[in-house]
């Protein structure tokens, strides 16, 4: 999670920002702390993975000595050769256990200074059923079938992997998962298509614990490699200071444009996004300084609150990281990962775009000013002092697009993230710097590993029982093989899943039941799993459960109803986005041409800002109700594909911006201060 704790100096002091000075007042760092420690409250409550027990003394030391441990493995193995896939997996999967056991309470009465004796027990026993397929798996190859002990082995890891999951990453999945192992044993009591004949309890066990289609199949895989090397790097990009170079980058950019306090949120999230997954972890990250600067300029709390967490969330789709889904879907398509990336780039900006079309039409509805030039930092003094962070970047970009694996690109983006540190002394580390990294980074992927291996039983039942062709049939059936209307369906199905699940969870399972309906239909592989991981993204600022929204209104003190809703607004335009590149996969550089592309990304910049402003009421000044009927339709005209189309939403958008403008050059104008668009 990026360092949430060092707000712009520059921006809470214009006097010293004039003068040069940066040293903190007694007064910012009381409150500094206090945003720090609210931040910290706000995620426990609304991210199970932030609730870690705070240990001190030797089980402190314990904790970081197997964190440090568990990073130091993975370093090695993805610098000098990754073991036997069962054998990487099953390892991962025992420092997981450990992690999670020593870490996660299991109630609220639990003690929280040390483990409890239950916990020791699971701890031994998780570990030691992940363990046995390192040791075992050698002679179970040999025997080419399953003895007694594999299949209690099996199960013990089950019902581990449930209780730790319902630990690290919430009960919502942990039901989901024994929903789908229920369905493996019992489907012959189910009646209808979604029924089938049932199978064995042994059967079950073998297909979830032995192969490569259950536990530790692909999510797993991908998370013991390319998701741990990347959170690690994120870790180490933080212990360096690149959330403070953020911010700071932020303003430089933003700050000298109306409303460009909102703008910060925007630019600082979709940054932050280039090394951080994390919906909520963007949130907490640039919300404590975003938020109150915002306010203070004028903007309304609520609205404050909602455009933090619209941009937080589109971090998840943010090259080159992106979420750790990212890395799975790669796996899933069997594809380069650095196609995902290219891909994942004109749907990123457009996102971002709308969000930043909302935002300024907002800003020049109240009659907003620009920061002043004492609010926003030297550019040259920022990049001076901590512009070299961006090396370990390019590095990683740069390797990526000549063709190497995201673990060699990660590891070597490691590498150069420490040596980066020492050209400036604001950045360099130390040795407790470095193995605070270490210990970091392991403990920020404990939760979506957990979610990978919980999620495992989810796919070894689906290949098992043929489910996801089954759903994928019967969702074509419904929408009478009608595009848009199956479409729709998914984006529903994807939506409601990550209502409850984390989005690496959600996109696995979507992905696994609801993009074979697309595929039938040919859409385009990359942009049916695109298009359901988009969504899965977005259900974190889709109401009633907007998690990203909620940790937004904890730091902001206000109502989560209304920061929910008021986000659900602003990123409506982003909904628009993932149906233009279905219906436009040039939009994903599959297919086309320069010209092509060129095309279906200048209608698509015009539908999204279209569609911002008839959400918002306002473009030059107040729309009337046909006007606004106008913006909506050119916009969603110029989602769909064609000369026709696009020719009729340019001329209805064009139509209404001529209009507005005669409207304004005879004095119509949006009285300052009052609100029009809600």
């Amino acid at each position: 999670m990026a360092d949430a704790r060092q707000p712009s100096e520059m921006a809470e002091n214009p006097s010293r920002a004039a003068t040069g000075t940066m040293e903190p007042e007694a007064g910012e760092i009381l409150e500094e702390k206090a945003l720090e420690e609210k931040a910290e409250r706000v995620l426990e409550k609304v991210e199970v993975e932030s609730r870690f027990r705070r240990y001190t003394g030797k089980w402190a030391l314990a904790v970081s000595v197997v964190a440090v441990a568990m990073s130091c493995f993975h370093l090695y193995t993805s610098g000098f050769g990754v073991l036997m896939a069962m054998k990487q997996r099953s390892i991962h999967l025992a420092f997981l256990f450990v992690l999670t056991f020593l870490l996660y309470p299991g109630s609220k009465n639990a003690p929280k200074k040390r483990p409890s004796v239950m916990d020791m027990l699971w701890l031994a026993v998780s570990v030691s059923s992940a363990l046995y397929i390192t040791f075992m798996f050698d002679a179970f190859s040999i025997r080419g079938s399953a003895v007694l002990s594999d299949y209690v082995m099996g199960t013990v890891l089950i019902v581990c992997i449930l209780e730790a999951t319902r630990r690290s990453v919430g009960k919502e999945l942990m039901w989901l998962a024994i929903v789908f192992l229920l369905y493996g044993f019992f489907g012959d009591y189910i009646p209808g298509v979604l029924g089938h004949t049932g199978f064995t309890f042994k059967r079950i066990i073998y297909q979830l614990y032995l192969s490569s289609e259950g536990i530790f199949g692909v999510a797993l895989g991908v998370s013991s490699t390319y998701i741990f090397l990347f959170i690690l790097f994120g870790a180490f990009l933080n212990a360096t200071g690149m959330g403070q170079f953020i911010k700071d980058i932020s303003l430089t950019l933003a700050g000298r444009t109306i409303g460009g306090e909102a703008k910060v949120a925007i630019i600082a999230s979709g940054l932050m996004g280039m090394i951080n997954g994390s919906a909520v972890g963007n949130v907490a990250a640039t919300g404590t300084f975003t938020i109150p600067l915002m306010v203070q300029k004028g903007f309304r709390p609520v609205f404050s609150a909602a455009v933090v967490a619209v941009a937080g969330t589109g971090g998840m789709i943010m090259p080159p990281v992106m979420g750790a889904a990212s890395f799975i879907m790669a796996e899933f398509l069997g594809i380069h990962y650095a196609k995902i990336m290219l891909a994942a780039a004109i749907p990123a900006v457009l996102y971002y775009l709308a969000e930043y079309a909302v935002v300024h039409i907002e800003a020049v509805r109240l009659g907003m000013r620009k920061l002043s030039a004492e609010e926003i930092p030297s550019p040259w003094k920022v990049l001076r002092e901590r512009g070299q962070l961006l090396i370990p970047i390019v590095v990683i970009v740069y390797l990526l697009l000549v063709g190497r694996t995201p673990l060699y690109a990660a590891f070597y983006g490691i590498v150069a993230s420490v040596a980066v540190s020492f050209l400036s002394k604001a950045t360099r580390m130390s040795l407790k710097t470095f193995l605070g990294a270490l210990e970091q980074g392991a403990r920020g992927a404990v939760s979506v590993g957990m979610a990978c291996a919980v999620v495992g039983n989810v796919i070894g039942v689906v290949n098992l029982t043929g489910l996801g062709l089954v759903l994928g049939d019967n969702i074509v059936s419904l929408a009478g093989g009608n595009v848009l209307f199956t479409v729709f369906l998914t984006m529903v199905v994807s939506i409601i899943l990550g209502m409850g699940l984390p989005t690496t969870a959600c996109y696995i399972v979507t992905a696994t039941i609801a993009a074979p309906a697309l595929l039938q239909l040919g859409v385009e592989p990359l942009a049916a799993h695109m298009f359901v991981y988009y969504f899965a993204c977005l259900s974190n600022v889709t109401p009633p459960v907007a998690i990203a929204s909620y940790g937004a209104a904890g730091i902001s003190n206000q109502k989560p109803a209304e920061v929910g809703w008021t986000g659900f607004r602003i990123s409506l335009a982003a909904f628009l986005i993932p149906f233009t590149f279905v219906y436009n996969p040039q939009l994903l550089l599959v297919g086309g041409n320069a010209v092509s592309i060129s095309m279906a990304t200048g209608t698509s910049i015009v539908g999204v800002i279209a569609l911002a402003a008839s959400l918002q009421n306002f473009l030059l000044a107040p729309l009337s109700l046909l006007q606004r009927a106008m913006l909506f339709a050119g916009a969603v005209l110029l989602i769909f594909p064609g000369i026709e189309t696009d020719a009729a939403g340019t001329v209805l958008v064009l139509a209404v911006w001529l209009w507005q403008r005669r409207d304004v050059s005879r004095g119509r104008r949006a009285p300052e201060g009052i609100p029009v668009g809600g």
